[in-house]
């Protein structure tokens, strides 16, 4: 099926483009000689440079009229056989529909995020529960795509892998972990005093040396850890996105809550304890079955709500917890 065009569209975050690379895989593997092109926001298209099993990825810019203009006629132009909406919001549905794909799949009303996206598909698909990965998966297997053997084809451009090589020689560190305390919103974090206090007892008992991750805007979060992780002195890294794929896949363990560098460290193979409070980790968990949740919610307690204030489920998991979880996922527990 040379002649397949295939549109991937997944416009954001980074959680969410790692949790789509499996079904974008699946395509790669299954018609093996079909263009595949992925249109993703500008800020995120660098997670997808390289990828062997993307043809081209379109950055979409929508800084202004023109430059989204410029996009819609470049995917016009491109003929696609089939679109696949992985997102399910009425922007990216609506891109879909603007490429001017005859054939635009996506999920069925009850299960999209935004329900009305659904309007804009030929083809609505109701996925299996369980992990957000099996559920976009359900999309590409609409279409006879079967699972890869390697579902998150990411490259760590060479140039960035250089660079965090320096930077981490530069700090002493060639054995480390990293703790990264950001998160989508607040109920979502687990707060910086208890990164600080589990950073010093992976300090004290095992002499381990950490690096503190911090994303745009995650400044002051990034320095409450440093303060509260005092004597010691963990190493604090701001990065662009290459090189944060350069530093996960050098760390020995990651340690985050329910974010896109939890989920991006599980796609390049880095072992991860995840904490999550009110988001269920049986969908949005780490996406490897060696991973370790800490978690004390009950079923019912579930919720995507957000929270500008941190949330009781995620103050209920205490240092001894995520020190244990992390002793055990590195096989010493």
């Amino acid at each position: 099926m040379a002649d397949e065009r295939f549109l991937a569209v997944r416009l954001s975050s980074l959680g969410d483009i790692v949790h789509t690379l499996p079904a974008v895989a699946a395509l790669r593997e299954s018609f093996p000689d079909a263009r595949i092109d992925w249109v993703v926001e500008h800020k995120w298209s660098a997670l997808l440079q390289g990828s062997p099993v993307v043809n081209e990825v379109i950055a979409l810019d929508r800084s202004s009229w023109r430059a989204l203009g410029s996009c819609i006629g470049r995917l016009r132009a491109a003929r696609y056989t089939c679109a696949l909406d992985f997102q399910g919001l009425y922007k990216s549905a609506v891109l879909a529909f603007l490429s001017g794909t005859r054939r635009r799949v996506g999920l069925a009303r009850q299960f999209a995020r935004e329900g009305g996206a659904a309007l804009f598909y030929t083809e609505r698909v109701s996925p299996p529960a369980g992990h957000i990965v099996e559920q976009i998966l359900a999309l590409a297997e609409s279409i006879g795509a079967r699972r890869a053997a390697s579902p998150f084809p990411l490259r760590v451009p060479a140039e960035a892998e250089a660079d965090m090589n320096r930077r981490l020689a530069a700090s002493g560190l060639r054995d480390f972990f990293v703790l990264s305390p950001g998160g989508g919103w607040r109920g979502k974090r687990w707060p910086a005093e208890r990164y600080g206090a589990l950073y010093r007892e992976l300090a004290r008992r095992h002499g381990w040396r950490g690096v503190v991750n911090c994303g745009p805007g995650e400044d002051e979060l990034a320095e409450a850890v440093c303060r509260a992780a005092a004597p010691e002195e963990p190493v604090r890294f701001s990065t662009d996105l290459p090189q944060l794929m350069a530093l996960l896949r050098r760390a020995r363990i990651v340690i985050a809550g329910d974010t896109g560098p939890l989920h991006l460290a599980v796609a390049l193979g880095t072992p991860v304890v995840g904490l999550y409070g009110q988001t269920d980790p049986k969908r949005n968990g780490p996406y490897c079955a060696a991973d370790i949740v800490v978690r004390n919610a009950r079923p019912e307690q579930t919720s995507y709500k957000r929270s500008d204030e941190h949330a009781a489920l995620m103050l209920s998991i205490s240092v001894d917890q995520v020190f244990a979880a992390a002793e055990r996922r590195l096989g010493m527990g």
